[in-house]
């Protein structure tokens, strides 16, 4: 079965861009993926297009082969762009490969070791009595692990001015509530969104009574290991990390030496399903769970599913904060779209991930420029979103 085209399909869909690739073959199968890398799917459509030249022509079914290929046939190697593109281009080769087999992904991978997917559910409200109300609403139909979002999320009119010193007191005082209010049965995470530094991420966990948290997910940057290694040694709370990396080997530090808590791997941006069950291996070595990294679309929501409805080593799926409010929008480009219900998401048995992508739909909705909100401190300097 010989890939015949490969084509990338950046397109508006409603109230954001998606990147979707489509694989083609000459046994008339085709997959599709999703990329990751949101803001710069232009730049991820030029990588898939140097791909396709070389992969025109090639097995469709050597994924393992095509991966290491295409990560290190242009000799420098990684980074997000070319892991994006690489990520779409295996999920739409595990889809083809499924469909050839009229099997699910997870039957390939060695069979699903759970009949659902538990996750977790995310308040963007501020840190003022609204997010209490709506996390109560949240537990109250049935929901048991709930993150908070970093505070004020910005907007993409205008860049906004972010004090984090207020920022951290104000999440602490409302955290510390929230838990008051809902016990110690809910699991409680917050989403900092690489906002802070060393100093300012170890004071706001020392703001909060031990037990507060359940977990803290990319409080600081991720680029210097040993900056997390300082962290570590300053709060008990466990880390989530890992949304923004793009393979195993950056992956590998944080695993070994207990800097991460929970594995957010993406599956969209870290290379695909091939990729993604590699990392998930090497954290199940050091008893590390997976807590899956997904803001995208349907395509990226039902491969990343299909992964961790195999991986032993699984705690929470992310259900995307933003598609609770956009499921009209997505709904004319995608059919079987995964959702969630009470708190799981139900694994698909359909071959492949399960979804169907409207091409024509993609085809006549342009990309459209969109940039992540700009954030600033006090001082007029920039930082993190």
């Amino acid at each position: 079965m010989k890939i015949t085209d490969v084509k990338a399909y950046p397109a508006w869909v409603g109230h954001r861009n998606l990147c979707m690739v489509k694989v083609e073959t000459d046994a008339g199968i085709f997959g599709w993926g999703e990329s990751g890398l949101s803001s710069r799917e232009l730049a991820v459509a030029g990588a898939v297009n140097h791909f396709k030249e070389f992969l025109i022509g090639k097995d469709a079914t050597q994924i393992g082969a095509l991966w290491q290929e295409m990560y290190r046939g242009q000799y420098f190697e990684g980074g997000r762009v070319l892991t994006a593109a690489i990520s779409a281009i295996d999920i739409a080769l595990w889809d083809i490969a499924g469909k050839a087999l009229n099997a699910p992904i997870h039957r390939l991978l060695g069979g699903k070791q759970r009949n659902k997917v538990p996750c977790f559910i995310t308040t963007i409200k501020p840190h003022d009595e609204t997010l209490i109300e709506e996390a109560k609403m949240f537990v109250k139909d049935g929901w048991t692990v709930i993150r908070t979002a970093a505070g004020d999320l910005g907007t993409t009119e205008r860049p906004s001015t972010v004090d984090i010193r207020k920022s951290i007191a104000e999440a602490a005082e409302i955290l510390t509530e929230l838990r008051r209010q809902v016990g110690n049965e809910i699991v409680i995470g917050i989403d900092y969104h690489h906002r802070l530094s060393v100093a300012e991420a170890a004071s706001f966990c020392q703001m909060m009574p031990t037990g507060t948290l359940d977990f803290l997910e990319e409080p600081i940057r991720a680029e210097t290991p040993e900056a997390y290694a300082t962290l570590r040694q300053m709060t008990d709370v466990p880390f989530a990390i890992g949304e923004e990396f793009s393979s195993k080997w950056i992956f590998r530090p944080f695993i070994e030496h207990g800097l991460t808590n929970f594995a957010r791997i993406d599956v969209c941006n870290v290379g695909g399903i091939t990729e993604a069950m590699k990392v998930a291996a090497m954290a199940e070595t050091h008893y590390i769970d997976v807590m899956p990294h997904d803001p995208l679309g349907p395509v990226c929501t039902a491969a990343t599913l299909q992964m961790s409805a195999v991986v032993p080593n699984f705690s929470w799926y992310e259900v995307p904060p933003y598609g609770r409010v956009e499921t009209a929008d997505i709904g004319s480009f995608f059919e079987n779209a995964p959702s969630p219900n009470a708190g799981f998401f139900e694994i698909s048995d359909l071959p492949g991930h399960g979804v169907i992508v409207n091409e024509e739909a993609l085809k006549a909705n342009a990309f459209k420029f969109w940039e992540a909100p700009r954030m600033q401190k006090p001082d007029g300097s920039f930082t993190n979103w």
